[in-house]
């Protein structure tokens, strides 16, 4: 979802030149705060996920997944799609990610976050992980 080649220049002192950054590195910043949060299991929907798991069978891990960010000039609007843990209150989770994404971006990115949608598509039960024995042998 983090595939915008755009950048952004944040304002700096007129005589000492600006920044300009990255929307993948504003979406990157968003997705290790999300991945951070206790209750998320993931990032992305079903067709990120199955290519975030080919990307880590590698170690090409991509913390932008399930992250789509519009950056303006002084302000980010951020979209987050996770896979929360059972059983978490998703409430919960969704309210903390929104505070981590801002609290990310505003502190190492520097510009206003305006909103934060979070989007849970699933919810990932601990039996998921368990190797199931065979009905019949």
């Amino acid at each position: 979802m983090a595939t915008t080649t755009s950048t952004t220049a944040v304002p700096a002192e007129p005589a000492t030149g600006k920044t300009v950054i990255s929307d993948a590195v504003v979406a990157k910043v968003a997705g290790i705060a999300a991945r951070e949060v206790p209750g998320v299991h993931a990032l992305g929907g079903g067709a990120a996920r199955a290519l975030g798991a080919l990307r880590e069978a590698i170690n090409a891990t991509d913390h932008g997944q399930g992250i789509s960010v519009e950056v303006g000039e002084k302000q980010v609007a951020a979209d987050v799609t996770i896979v929360a843990e059972y059983p978490v209150s998703l409430q919960k989770v969704a309210a903390d990610v929104r505070s981590a994404i801002v609290q990310a971006i505003e502190r190492i990115v520097g510009l206003e976050v305006t909103e934060v949608n979070v989007t849970i598509n699933d919810v990932h039960l601990p039996s998921d992980d368990d190797d199931q024995e065979a009905r019949v042998q």
